[in-house]
């Protein structure tokens, strides 16, 4: 099987379908999104000190991330984009929410943004020098763009078994992508987040909860490729402190804070 991009309308639906059970097993997710939260409180401390006019979040999801920042700064108008209206259900009706949904490559963003936060969605968009310009354009010199993606490694042993997943840029194609649509680079890192399960099915059980099946929109599993992926996964098991077998799987988040130049 050939990699491919992911289909967009896939991606919706799986992530609907996997609204409720999201919020749940997306532990690395939300470990990514206290990760990203730490990264902008060091590095952009002016951002904890005075109240935040506008700051816009791409693919906010189940609010990992958002909730995070309502906590800590002091938002007086918070814009939040994800491609379907579900989401709107992780929000309290008393937060103060202006919600963009839909295709964040067809959409207009709003301006005179202080902050643009996203937190493991970046790697689903398709045009992303296009993204980071609109984002550039929408910032206020000075503006923060502070982001989570994932790099090459990601769901490795998924890709090797399948041959379905995303195509991922590398830390050196990030950064040069940000400094050509004009951004200083404050910090950009990777790190690699294994998570471990007692047998193969909960690797899948735990992708469809999570909605990455999103990108094996013509893979279909049968009696047989289960069976088959089963005995294959077991190049992905060692032995633990107990003596139990774990099979793990690997997450690859990227980390950035950039700021518009002048």
């Amino acid at each position: 099987m050939t990699q491919f991009e992911a289909n967009k309308a896939q991606v919706a639906l799986r992530f609907a379908q996997a609204g409720q059970s999201y919020t749940e097993h997306a532990v690395v997710q939300k470990q990514i999104a206290q990760q990203l939260l730490l990264l902008i409180q060091q590095y952009c401390p002016n951002l904890l000190n005075q109240p935040i006019d506008h700051v816009f979040e791409i693919g906010c999801g189940s609010g990992n991330l958002s909730h995070l920042l309502m906590q800590q700064l002091r938002i007086q108008h918070f814009s939040l984009n994800d491609l379907y209206a579900e989401v709107q259900q992780h929000f309290s009706e008393q937060h103060n929410l202006d919600w963009l949904i839909g295709d964040i490559e067809q959409l207009s963003f709003p301006t005179h943004l202080d902050l643009v936060a996203s937190s493991s969605a970046l790697q689903w968009i398709h045009d992303l020098d296009a993204i980071f310009q609109k984002v550039h354009d929408s910032l206020k010199t000075q503006g923060v763009f502070c982001f989570s993606s994932f790099g090459h490694q990601n769901l490795k042993e998924i890709k090797t078994l399948t041959g379905q997943g995303l195509s991922y840029l590398s830390l050196a194609e990030l950064q040069n992508k940000l400094q050509l649509a004009g951004f200083e680079i404050l910090h950009l890192s990777e790190q690699i987040c294994p998570v471990y399960f007692q047998h193969p099915k909960q690797v899948l059980q735990h992708l469809k909860a999570t909605g990455v099946t999103a990108t094996a929109s013509h893979f279909r599993w049968t009696k047989q490729s289960l069976a088959s992926f089963y005995q294959a996964y077991q190049q992905f098991s060692h032995i633990d402190q107990l003596g139990q077998i774990q099979y793990s799987l690997s997450y690859h988040p990227i980390y950035c804070i950039a700021r518009r130049l002048p």
